[in-house]
């Protein structure tokens, strides 16, 4: 038998200590062990893009990472992200255009959007739509067909960039 490993992790802000079986993914520990179920399983083999967190940062696929391996680390799920309102411009247009059907690889891709379009910020371009429908490539939604998830991040990148444009002025 594999002795369970102790890990430390901040997720969504709060130091948690656990023990887990070193063969438990994230993914499985975020979702099992700490109740966030935010974070979704499709594929399990990280194509579908519906487990994507932020690990110290960065978009990672949780299916594909065990949770040892994420000891020491900061991890934000949707939850973390949506709580603190770094997503609230995202939801909110989300919402507007439509931009969900059944929902299952919405927080995966409000994760991948929310990276996306902080990097664009950071280098002060406006991303086109085939920028942003390649950040999304690692992202399946069988329901939407993409144009209006599309629609939806072009608007934020819009409105934070001329955000951006009043501010220089000011």
């Amino acid at each position: 038998m594999i002795e369970p490993q102790p890990i430390a992790v901040t997720v969504n802000g709060a130091r948690v200590r656990r023990f887990v079986e070193p063969r438990v993914s994230l993914a499985d520990f975020l979702r099992r062990d700490l109740g966030l179920t935010g974070t979704h399983l499709g594929c399990e083999v990280g194509a579908c893009g519906a487990c994507i967190v932020n690990l110290d940062g960065r978009p990672v696929h949780a299916c594909l990472m065990l949770a040892v391996q994420a000891d020491g680390m900061q991890v934000d799920t949707v939850e973390g992200l949506s709580d603190s309102g770094e997503l609230a411009a995202l939801q909110a247009a989300f919402h507007a255009r439509n931009a969900l059907q059944c929902g299952f690889c919405t927080p995966g891709i409000l994760v991948v959007a929310q990276d996306f379009l902080r990097a664009c910020r950071a280098s002060g371009r406006m991303p086109s739509r085939a920028s942003i429908r390649d950040a999304l490539s690692g992202n399946y939604c069988r329901c939407t067909g993409y144009e209006a998830i599309v629609d939806a991040i072009e608007s934020v990148a819009r409105s934070q960039a001329e955000a951006a444009l009043g501010e220089d002025a000011a």
